[in-house]
């Protein structure tokens, strides 16, 4: 995708609260339980047992991200928001009745697996990419989307494309997907690797470095916010994302799969991204759910 096809930040945002306008008038959660209700008690037979130290807890307590619109951030009123923060909170739903059962943790791409092996939180929802250095310490469910990568710059920057980086400083979150793949493929790039998402784009415009690499789905919002800056858009690091949870906790593992299943039988997916995402852009992120991940470098 290109700036052009996308509207500055604050109709994006005008949108996203015209979107909340048009539900009932009722919190994030609670908005939840209407849909858990819809789905009728007859398909939640086709979850498997809760794990008894899931069910003794008497909630879920989950990862997700804060700084990474539309899959999980925090709205102007400071409450959770996006499409992996309504996927945790409809496991919340199923698994213990009610929406309201979920303790919700920001967690950044550098802490989240401290998080999730620390047992702060039950699971990670968090655009969490499935590689093989990560699978080693967690495991993963089956993916529910792909997501891919690309570069923040400014808009009269020399650099086109990917190779345009050599030689100079890129930023990059620590922990990331990101940060490993130029680490195994573009290893004499220098950079700059920071805790969040907001320290990144602060640090670009600043001049601390040449360019931007995150999660493209986070760049396209930020380059819509700002017509200083464009995308490269040269795809590359593009992997699946999948919940996370701890090793050897087989049973959580089957229900998150289960429900994973589940969301996708309801449709459930394809509803979330037309809550949080405005229909000139919800393409690019419906392509995410829907299709088979594309061939990138």
């Amino acid at each position: 995708m290109t700036m052009t096809q996308f509207q500055t930040w604050t109709q994006f945002q005008s949108r996203m609260q015209s979107h909340s306008r048009r539900l009932p008038v009722l919190s994030t959660l609670a908005a939840l339980a209407a849909t858990v209700l819809s789905a009728g008690l007859a398909s939640a037979q086709s979850l498997p047992p809760l794990p008894a130290a899931i069910k003794a807890a008497g909630l879920l307590k989950a990862g997700v991200r804060c700084d990474q619109p539309p899959y999980g951030y925090k709205d102007e009123t400071g409450k959770f928001a996006g499409v992996e923060t309504d996927m945790a909170i409809q496991i919340a739903a199923w698994a213990f009745g009610s929406p309201d059962k979920i303790e919700l943790t920001c967690v950044t791409a550098e802490n989240r697996i401290p998080q999730l092996s620390g047992k702060k939180v039950d699971l990670l929802i968090a655009t969490l990419g499935v590689t093989p250095e990560r699978a080693r310490v967690i495991d993963f469910s089956k993916p529910y989307r792909w997501g891919g990568s690309d570069m923040l710059v400014a808009k009269d920057s020399p650099i086109k494309k990917l190779d345009d980086v050599a030689g100079k400083i890129v930023i990059m979150l620590k922990g990331s997907t990101q940060a490993k793949w130029f680490e195994d493929n573009m290893p004499k790039v220098d950079n700059l690797r920071l805790n969040t998402a907001s320290d990144a784009l602060q640090s670009l415009k600043q001049g601390r470095g040449d360019a931007y690499t995150h999660d493209a789905a986070t760049l396209i919002v930020i380059a819509a916010k700002d017509p200083s800056l464009r995308l490269v858009g040269e795809p590359f690091a593009i992997s699946d994302a999948a919940v996370g949870v701890r090793k050897n906790e087989a049973e959580w593992l089957a229900y998150v799969d289960a429900a994973l299943d589940r969301m996708k039988a309801e449709g459930l997916y394809a509803k979330w991204v037309e809550k949080w995402i405005p229909a000139d852009i919800r393409p690019f992120y419906t392509e995410a759910f829907e299709k088979p991940k594309p061939t990138a470098r």
